[in-house]
Order: C-alpha cells, then sequence, then structure tokens
C-alpha cells in the first residue's frame, strides 16, 4: 500500500509500505480523509524537535472501518466511520498514575513519535476508535484539532459565568472558542491580526473580536469587561508577546491557559503572577471526554464546518500541499488529503 513520508526536512515522497494486519484486539481501518496538523508543518519544516525521518505524517483522521478480528466488541461494524484517539498511554509515569493520561511522559501521538495515518490502511486498538452515526467523514476528521481546544478550556475551568479571551484564530483557537462559548455558553472575545480569521471565531462562537494588529489591545479589553480584563486567558499562538499579553490582560485572580510552544525563552514581569494570585496552567493534547464534548459540538450544527476546511487535496497532492503551506501558513486553517 502507499504512504506518504517526510524523508527529511522540506522533502516528501511517496513509498510503499506492508499492508497491516490486524491483531486480536485491533480494527483494520482504511483511511479515507486525514487533515494536517501544525506539527506536521514543524516536520516538514525541520521545526519538530519529537521526530524522527523518515515519519508518516497525521493523526486527524476520518476513516472506515475495514476488518474486524476477534476480541473487538459487536457494537463496531464493518463501514462504520470513525476517528482515532492517536495518543498513547505508558500507565506508569505520574501523569498516567494521577489519572492524567493525556499528559503522559512516554507518550507517542501519531505522525509524531511513531508514523501516522497519510497512508492507505491502519491497525489500532478498539479502545482507540471514536465516533458518531451523526458525524460526516469531514467532521470525523475535526474532531482530534477541535478536542486540543476543548481540553484547554477544561483546564481553565470555564463556565458560563466567564469571559474568556482567546489569543489566535488558528484550528487549536478555533477549539477554544466553541469549546467555551459553544459547549460552556461563555462570552468570548477572540484576538488576532488577521480580519478573515477573526470573521470565522465569530461563526464559531466568539462574540467580540479584536485585531490587535490594528487596535489597542489592553483598551479594548479594558472597555469590553468594565476595567477587570477577561478572567479566563487561553494562549493559542506560541509567541514570547503572547505569553506576556496573557498575564498582563487577564483579571485579577484569573486563570491563564498555555497551549501554545513558544520558540524562545520568555521573560515576564512576575509581580502579575503575584499581585493578581493567577492559576497559570498547560494544556496538552486532549482527554476521550474532550472528543465526546466535541462530538456534541459538531451533532448541534453550529460549528463552521465548511468554513474551517481551507482545501481539500487529494492522496497525490499531499506532499505538494505541505510544501504550498510552509510557503504561506497565514492563509490556511485546515488543509484535508482525501485517500
Amino acid at each position: 500500500m502507499k504512504a506518504l513520508v517526510i524523508s527529511e526536512a522540506g522533502q516528501t515522497a511517496f513509498v510503499e509500505r506492508p499492508h497491516p494486519v490486524p491483531q486480536a484486539g485491533e480494527v483494520l481501518l482504511q483511511v479515507k480523509r486525514l487533515g494536517y496538523c501544525g506539527s506536521d508543518l514543524n516536520t516538514f519544516r525541520g521545526n519538530n524537535p519529537m521526530v524522527s525521518y523518515p515519519r508518516v505524517p497525521g493523526h486527524e483522521i476520518g476513516a472506515v472501518i475495514a476488518g474486524i478480528p476477534v476480541g473487538v466488541p459487536a457494537e463496531f461494524r464493518e463501514g462504520m466511520l470513525t476517528t482515532v484517539l492517536p495518543y498513547t498511554t505508558c500507565g506508569t509515569c505520574s501523569s498516567c498514575r494521577t489519572g492524567r493520561i493525556n499528559a503522559c511522559r512516554n507518550n507517542q501521538t501519531l505522525g509524531v513519535q511513531r508514523d501516522g495515518a497519510l497512508t492507505d490502511y491502519i491497525a489500532v486498538p478498539w479502545q482507540k476508535l471514536i465516533r458518531s452515526d451523526k458525524l460526516s467523514l469531514s467532521e470525523h476528521t475535526l474532531i482530534e484539532p477541535l478536542s486540543v481546544g476543548f481540553h484547554a478550556v477544561e483546564r481553565g475551568q470555564v463556565t458560563s459565568d466567564d469571559t474568556v479571551m482567546v489569543f489566535g484564530c488558528g484550528m487549536i483557537g478555533l477549539g477554544a472558542i466553541s469549546g467555551a462559548a459553544l459547549l460552556r455558553g461563555a462570552r468570548v472575545i477572540a484576538v488576532d491580526i488577521d480580519d478573515a480569521k477573526l470573521a470565522l471565531a465569530r461563526k464559531a462562537g466568539a462574540k467580540e473580536t479584536i485585531n490587535s494588529k490594528t487596535e489597542n489591545l489592553h483598551d479594548r479589553l479594558q472597555t469590553l469587561t468594565n476595567g477587570d480584563g477577561p478572567g479566563v486567558v487561553i494562549e493559542a499562538v506560541g509567541l514570547p508577546a503572547t505569553f506576556r499579553a496573557a498575564v498582563e490582560e487577564v483579571s485579577f485572580a484569573g486563570r491563564v491557559v498555555y497551549i501554545g510552544y513558544a520558540k524562545e525563552p520568555v521573560s515576564y514581569e512576575t509581580k502579575y503572577f503575584v499581585m493578581k494570585e493567577l492559576d497559570i496552567r498547560g494544556s496538552r493534547n486532549a482527554t476521550v471526554d474532550n472528543f465526546a464534548d466535541v462530538i456534541k459540538v459538531l451533532e448541534s450544527g453550529r460549528y463552521p464546518v465548511r468554513e474551517t476546511i481551507t482545501r481539500t487535496l487529494p492522496f497525490a497532492a499531499a506532499g505538494a500541499g505541505l510544501a504550498d503551506w510552509a510557503a504561506d501558513p497565514s492563509r490556511v486553517t485546515k488543509i484535508h488529503i482525501e485517500l
């Protein structure tokens, strides 16, 4: 069968791989659609320290169950659409022992620490299947990336009483916006420097938007929050400036959640940590419950699925799609590959 590999930074190639043979308790999936993640882009650019080459990318999966051996519950049948929880858990590290298995120290995500799903078929344990009879193939493929933002909302303990500011309206930011607004009923202020992304953020649930390139962020936030600042700030950009602004703009006794990775050290005015008595939290991957919450929102029809998918490419153009994205990432929210 055919697979796309990132053979080294900036280079892709199609290769032949053995057809997977599912073992007892595994399910054979025919991959029908795959979404590119920012981690795939970083792998292509040579900026992903968790990756070795060659690597088959891809963990945002829309698939059809193609084969079921022994040891799989009867609820799963051939022909069903599904997505996959793409993370592993060791069960023994400190995160796993406390139940926070999404932050497993020894996690291996599909397409990152191990080969991913940009190939015709994969075999996975049945416990990794997450699906809905009501969702399309495209919607199944969006569950995982949205769930990462939903997990950040959970980490921020967002409620309907909160005003939440989300830095960044890319795919992960959109997940945080829709998780806070559409799932939990919070008021969301979305911040970006791209008006088109801000318009999409409104469709995803943001009540107000701020273009921080053309508007004064602090002044607008003070006006919108009666001088308090937002009670929760979720950072989904990964720049030192937004890391600092999250702490500076959040309200006293507020909560800051970081999803983005800053590419360089960040210097803080640490007095805000203490003066405001802040809760500062990281957010990694997602849980089964986060996947289920995304499914609820997608099944409601309130999330803008069509507008989120920037382009859909055939499998033959998968390598070119990565190269085009790397050349102009600002114009892309989500690329899907049809296999």
